[in-house]
Parts: C-alpha cells; sequence; structure tokens
C-alpha cells in the first residue's frame, strides 16, 4: 500500500497503535488507511496535511464547535460521523486514532 510522503504526521502518530497491533492499515476511497478489525478508524487527509477520524455525531460536532475539527465532505457531501483535523500534535492525533478505535469497536 502507497503512503503519501506528505502525510508523514499521521503515520507518525497512528505508529504506536499499529505496532500495538490495535490498528492495521487498510485501503478506504483508494486511498490508505488504519482499521480496528473490519472497521475504518482514520486516514490522512487527503488534499492536504491533516487526519480524517470516525467519532460519535456528537463528539464531531464538538470538535467543529471547539475549533479543533471541520466537517469531513468529500465531492460536497458531509460524512457525519468523520471529522477532519488540519492540525494537530503526534500526541493528540494518536489521543483521536486510540478514541475512533474505541468508538468503532464499542
Amino acid at each position: 500500500m502507497s503512503r503519501d510522503s506528505g502525510n508523514e504526521a499521521f503515520w507518525d502518530a497512528a505508529a504506536p497503535l499499529l505496532a500495538e497491533g490495535l490498528l492495521s492499515e487498510g485501503t478506504l476511497m483508494g486511498g490508505p488507511c488504519v482499521r480496528a478489525g473490519k472497521e475504518f478508524v482514520g486516514m490522512p487527509h487527503h488534499k492536504g496535511p491533516g487526519l480524517v477520524v470516525k467519532l460519535a455525531r456528537e463528539r464531531v460536532d464538538e470538535l467543529i464547535a471547539d475549533g479543533e475539527g471541520a466537517s469531513f465532505a468529500p465531492a460536497g457531501k458531509v460524512f457525519r460521523e468523520w471529522v477532519l483535523v488540519a492540525s494537530f500534535s503526534d500526541e493528540r492525533a494518536e489521543e483521536l486514532l486510540r478514541e475512533s478505535a474505541s468508538f468503532v469497536t464499542g
């Protein structure tokens, strides 16, 4: 699977979870992503820096209201359980990926 070198921050943040076996690599919308079991967890943003994670709608709304996230709307369709976080530290990205893994396997 091909990783875009422009998304190193995403893969750096995902590395500990991949090493633990909590996440595995997969493909979503034709690009690389991480999964927990068969469920999609997150992916690097395909149009620039950032990560996209799957969370409960209420949590997505909270992150958007707090200014940390933005709606994820590829091709103009908003995915209500996905949030785009354009700016993040490795630690914050790892927290969001763990939260997503917990949500999708919940």
